[in-house]
């Protein structure tokens, strides 16, 4: 993979840049919709491209890895030929998956055993064992295996965790340097920064991350329950570390208002499952503020539901139609609703990006965090 830093805001640390990978080009900042279990929920391919306009999407590797398996990943030829989507792809390492099943997993030096929540089976995820699984999965950028720390924690309990942490982050690069593809195409690994909320600890584990020259590098357990100010500050003095030459991954956020301060502080790429899980929910992001699009007020409101996003889903239907489909628990209120929040997160991602080669990215992005997380 190649990055190419292409253009930094003068008054901010916001970015502008390409990443090069075998499946196609991604134009940062960008957002990565999730792909859990090999789809993005409710929401199909052509959509994905042609309304949303999604660059790269995510996979989950503990998902992935209990259902379909590996056996028929490999015999599909990878996500890619099994799910259809030709652009570029990232898995996350099952970190995080295995960290929420607390009741059903045990951590040890040597990885994690835990219980499948499908059927109760036992398993063993290691740094190497993750590091094959995502081979055979075959995405174009692949996560290390790490620890994701809960907040609130002790230090001693996150020193510990960062410092496992970063062994394991060595025998996956060990794993990955003596392994090939399986599909003939080159893949990238990124390291993850740990330490909870503790500066002297963030520090030091950018300083270990940043020494290995990976490709890339991501900050993780952030977006985790602690206050937005302690994670922006975080992130700030993270990314003063990190390669200036690389790509900057902020795992698991978030809101609107999350993505444009992290974009203002340095960060390159997203994912979240928040503009799809809120869609099923009936809460809309639109260009001009948040629509809860069960109240009464949308019942009789025939406008588009966004108008000046476009795209298909977001102006073709009305507000009152979505609003009925919802009450009536109708599939297909999640799939607009879906494709809808989606093609408002890439159109954000994309503006910013606008904004930062435009040379007036702070002022549009004070401007755009108080517009879109106004409840409408």
């Amino acid at each position: 993979m190649k990055y190419e830093l292409q253009k930094t805001d003068i008054l901010s640390k916001a970015r502008a840049g390409k990443m090069t990978t075998a499946h196609g080009e991604i134009l940062t900042p960008i957002f990565m919709p999730v792909g859990t279990a090999a789809t993005v929920k409710a929401v199909h391919q052509r959509e994905l491209v042609n309304d949303i306009k999604a660059q790269i999407i995510l996979g989950n590797t503990y998902h992935l890895y209990l259902r379909p398996g590996l056996d028929i990943m490999e015999r599909a030829g990878g996500l890619h030929k099994f799910n259809g989507w030709s652009g570029p792809i990232l898995t996350d390492s099952g970190g995080y998956q295995v960290f929420s099943l607390k009741d059903i997993r045990k951590i040890s030096e040597e990885g994690v055993k835990f219980q499948s929540h499908i059927d109760g089976s036992r398993h063993l995820f290691t740094p190497e064992s993750v590091m094959d699984i995502q081979r055979v999965i075959g995405a174009d950028i692949i996560m290390a295996f790490d620890e994701c720390a809960p907040y609130p924690c002790d230090y001693t309990y996150a020193q510990k965790s960062m410092e496992m942490t970063h062994r394991w982050l060595t025998r996956c690069i060990n794993r990955f340097d003596s392994t090939e593809g399986r599909y003939g195409f080159e893949q990238t690994l990124f390291p993850i920064v740990q330490g909870s909320t503790y500066k002297d600890l963030r520090i030091k584990s950018a300083e270990f991350v940043a020494e290995q020259n990976c490709d890339g590098n991501a900050i993780g357990g952030l977006a985790v329950g602690e206050p937005a100010e302690k994670m922006y500050e975080t992130i700030e003095y993270v990314n003063d570390i990190l390669p200036k030459d690389k790509p900057r991954y902020l795992m698991g956020v978030g809101t609107p208002e999350n993505i444009l301060e992290a974009i203002a502080l340095g960060i390159d790429m997203f994912d979240c499952v928040m503009p799809t899980r809120n869609a099923r929910n009936g809460m809309l992001f639109t260009t001009q503020g948040i629509i809860n699009i069960r109240n009464e007020k949308w019942k009789d409101d025939f406008s588009p539901i966004d108008e000046t996003l476009g795209g298909y889903a977001s102006t073709f239907y009305s507000r009152a139609y979505l609003r009925h489909l919802v009450k009536c628990d109708e599939i297909l209120a999640a799939q607009i609703a879906s494709v809808h929040n989606l093609t408002f997160y890439l159109w954000l991602v994309g503006q910013a990006r606008e904004h930062i080669l435009a040379g007036d990215f702070l002022t549009w992005k004070n401007a755009m965090v108080k517009q879109t997380m106004q409840r409408l």
